[in-house]
């Protein structure tokens, strides 16, 4: 995941030379007179590299945009607080003058997809960014479930 845009530089920088690459590559191979299949064959994991790059490239310019994607179930929230400081146009050094911490600490916090964040602390970088979370469930509160996790038969 693009975190900040000097990483977006890299990355588009990156595309760029391994395109000239994958060009220079296929030129190599059609020059061996390698078949279609075979050049294809050779080329699949510069490919695949590539269109990975590509993607991340996409997610962070859709980042940019503010188009987050939906949250489930709080999975990926800290992929979420990631896109939701790259949507308000803030640097992890801003965020982490808004914290009142070191920017090293968002810095490792991101890496790191705030794995086991506290609902405090999630609930306070939320503040900062100045976002509202809203849940609601989307289905019927159910009969509790047994001690082996199936729903309980009505009594």
């Amino acid at each position: 995941m693009i975190r900040n845009e000097s990483e977006y530089q890299e990355a588009i920088r990156r595309q760029r030379d391994e395109q000239a690459r994958l060009s220079q590559h296929r030129e190599r191979l059609e020059a061996l007179q390698l078949n279609a299949e075979e050049i294809d064959r050779t080329l699949d994991p510069v490919r695949s590299f590539h269109a990975q790059l590509a993607e991340e490239i996409e997610e962070y310019e859709r980042l940019k945009r503010g188009d987050l994607g939906e949250l489930v179930n709080l999975h990926g929230l800290g992929r979420t607080l990631i896109a939701l400081r790259i949507a308000r146009g803030l640097s992890q050094r801003q965020l982490a003058e808004r914290l009142g911490v070191h920017e090293s600490q968002v810095s490792r916090d991101e890496r790191n997809e705030y794995h086991g964040v506290t609902v405090e602390r999630a609930s306070r970088i939320l503040d900062e960014l100045a976002v509202d979370l809203r849940s609601h469930f989307t289905e019927p509160v159910l009969p509790p479930l047994s001690p082996k996790g199936t729903p309980r038969a009505a009594e």
